[in-house]
């Protein structure tokens, strides 16, 4: 993986899944993250063929439910994010998707309750053994990329010795959350303690926080010395965020983002959760439309509700 000068798309739970890699690849996204799986989650699933569709799912054994989902359109660029407070057991999830990914990497940063109390995600960062332990199992094992994601910690000198211990593990870029745990997302993004992490490293450092429009990636580039930028949210409500060009109207995108979720056949609860969060930001569910998604029962709702039914029933019918 080269990260120099890369746009890539942010890990989103619920909103990472192919059809939005591919929407965001589409419009010029380098490296796309998918949303971030347990370790726990994923040593449940078994590995399939979907000849259908063309894809590889990982599927949670005994079900029908699809984990994680790719293809060969993506494998250059997609990167793997995992959850796990363990070694042994990452190293177990991570050697039944490797060569089917373009990188691994070790969730850091996230703040949420769930990951906390499980150890995982921003509970990470008071551990730098176990971190080690985990980063060097998998860069020891694995013939692979593997990167991590960290934010900021209580002070700029804190964040350069854990990253430059990360560094030390021998990962192939360090991606950096320019925000604290405590942090809200309505809070400023502190580029400035992002450049102090690159300023401490020889390996790339990938910046992420307040990325909302195109010129953001030079921006925060020039302005930490990052080799590459990572959007969010603002991919999220516009994932032609990517496009040199500029945005496209956000009514363009999210039925460009319907019908590739038609044509991979995207979990409807992912569908749903992607929508409603571009809805919320340019308009309100309590409208026709929001209303309209929220009861969706199935992707067929949601062709007819964006002029799509022509384009799903002849997707349905060539898959037979």
């Amino acid at each position: 993986m080269d990260y120099t000068n890369k746009l890539v798309l942010a890990p989103m739970v619920r909103v990472g899944t192919l059809p939005f890699r591919l929407l965001a690849a589409e419009y010029g996204a380098d490296i796309t993250y998918g949303e971030e799986i347990i370790d726990h989650k994923f040593l449940k699933c078994d590995r399939f063929e979907n000849e259908i569709l063309g894809s590889t799912d990982f599927m949670e054994r005994g079900t029908d439910i699809v984990v994680f989902r790719t293809c060969p359109l993506e494998r250059d660029r997609v990167v793997f994010q995992m959850g796990t407070s363990d070694a042994v057991r990452a190293l177990r999830a991570a050697e039944i998707v490797y060569k089917d990914v373009a990188a691994i990497d070790i969730n850091m940063g996230c703040p949420k309750s769930f990951s906390l109390s499980g150890g995982m995600g921003a509970a990470l960062l008071s551990k730098p053994e176990l971190i080690h332990d985990i980063l060097t199992t998998l860069k020891r094992n694995l013939n692979t990329t593997i990167t991590c994601k960290i934010r900021l910690l209580g002070s700029p000198l804190q964040t350069v010795d854990l990253a430059q211990k990360i560094e030390k593990t021998g990962v192939s870029a360090l991606g950096v959350h320019g925000r604290k745990i405590k942090d809200r997302p309505r809070d400023p993004a502190k580029w400035d303690e992002i450049a102090d992490v690159v300023s401490a490293l020889s390996i790339p450092v990938i910046a992420n926080g307040d990325i909302f429009e195109y010129d953001d990636f030079r921006r925060i580039r020039d302005a930490t010395g990052a080799a590459s930028a990572m959007a969010a949210r603002g991919a999220l409500w516009n994932a032609s965020i990517f496009s040199e060009k500029g945005k496209l109207p956000w009514e363009d995108v999210k039925r460009a983002y319907v019908r590739k979720s038609i044509l991979w056949d995207n979990d409807l609860k992912s569908t749903k959760q992607t929508l409603k969060e571009m809805i919320m930001h340019y308009s309100c569910l309590e409208l026709a439309e929001g209303k309209t998604v929220i009861k969706a029962e199935n992707l067929h709702d949601l062709a007819k509700l964006y002029g799509e039914d022509d384009y799903y029933n002849f997707v349905v019918t060539q898959r037979g």
